[in-house]
């Protein structure tokens, strides 16, 4: 259609007025995380094969790149493709996978080569129904319930040379580069989820009685609401500011990691100064409080951790020590 990305922001804003964090993260990994470098790097076929019924629904999509022992650090991941005459024969596994469980393609990052980690790796389409795909189980987890997470195993699985997205060695740029999307989109979609929670708090408090007054009538309260809503109108100013640099073709990098550490700090402060004030009723899981409560506990740790955000914001600063 030729929009720009910050219709995929403001998409992201709306996803928030669901009442659950797991389906707008689903939808964003359909959306904006594994399919990014498909749409700009992949052939003409490979887009007819696996972006045309992705973007129709027909397809579901995951992207395979944490494992059990490389989450935020991409370079350190240890499954491999390697190249037999027109095959990738992949060995390996992945961890975390949203949608893996029912997914019908991933978009894998793997090693591809024994060269430099940063210069080794490789992104492929690889269809999730080939043998020696083994979808070890679906992870019970904390919050984002509705959304299924999946660890998946690779033995000996053949995948066609061409359906390598892009060129050899170079799946580790394609990542990053769409990382900062995936960052934004993260922040966008737990603005109004804050909002509402804050809002619902107000009324609840407004009408629940402690000895003989409303709690909100209590100063501790009704500045700490007032304080929380100001922090999440200054993430929202921080968002726009770097969807409208990224639009303009700028690198954004620095100002998506501050985003991104800021919102996973903001939605555990939000929600768990929040659940306090709903007393009893908080701790139940009839309130929305509750869901966000678990739901949100992901952001500081899925999609780069609040120390790889604060890493990326030292080296743009320029403050590491030198090695």
């Amino acid at each position: 259609m030729g929009l720009d990305f910050s219709y995929n922001i403001a998409v992201a804003e709306e996803l928030g007025n669901i009442r659950c964090g797991g389906i707008p993260m689903a939808i964003g990994v359909q959306a904006g995380m594994a399919t990014p470098a498909l749409t700009r790097f992949g052939s003409h076929e490979l887009k007819k094969q696996f972006l045309v019924p992705t973007i129709a629904g027909d397809f579901v999509a995951c992207l395979g790149i944490s494992e059990a022992g490389a989450g935020s650090d991409v370079a350190n991941i240890k499954t491999t493709a390697v190249r037999k005459g027109d095959e990738y024969v992949i060995n390996g596994g992945k961890m975390w996978i949203t949608s893996g469980s029912q997914a019908d393609w991933m978009c894998l990052l793997a090693n591809t080569s024994e060269g430099p980690p940063h210069q080794n790796k490789s992104l492929i389409c690889l269809p999730m129904n080939l043998p020696g795909i083994h979808v070890a189980k679906k992870i019970d987890k904390l919050g984002m319930r509705s959304s299924d997470t999946a660890q998946i195993f690779f033995e000996d699985v053949r995948v066609p040379c061409k359906n390598l997205i892009g060129e050899e060695g170079n799946g580790f740029t394609y990542q990053m580069l769409q990382f900062q999307e995936e960052r934004l989109w993260g922040v966008a979609s737990a603005l109004i989820p804050m909002e509402t929670v804050i809002q619902e708090t107000i009324a609840y408090t407004r009408q629940r009685k402690v000895f003989g007054q409303p709690v909100l009538h209590n100063q501790t309260v009704h500045f700490r609401l007032a304080e929380l809503a100001t922090e999440m109108e200054l993430l929202r100013s921080l968002l726009h500011r770097a969807v409208a640099l990224y639009v303009e073709g700028n690198d954004v990098t620095k100002f998506a990691s501050m985003a991104k550490l800021k919102a996973g700090r903001l939605t555990r402060e939000v929600t768990d100064s929040c659940l306090q004030f709903w007393g009893g009723m908080g701790f139940t899981s009839e309130v929305l409080v509750s869901r966000l409560y678990r739901d949100f506990r992901l952001m500081s740790i899925g999609g780069g951790s609040d120390e790889t955000m604060l890493s990326i914001i030292c080296k743009y600063m320029d403050i590491l020590p030198r090695k």
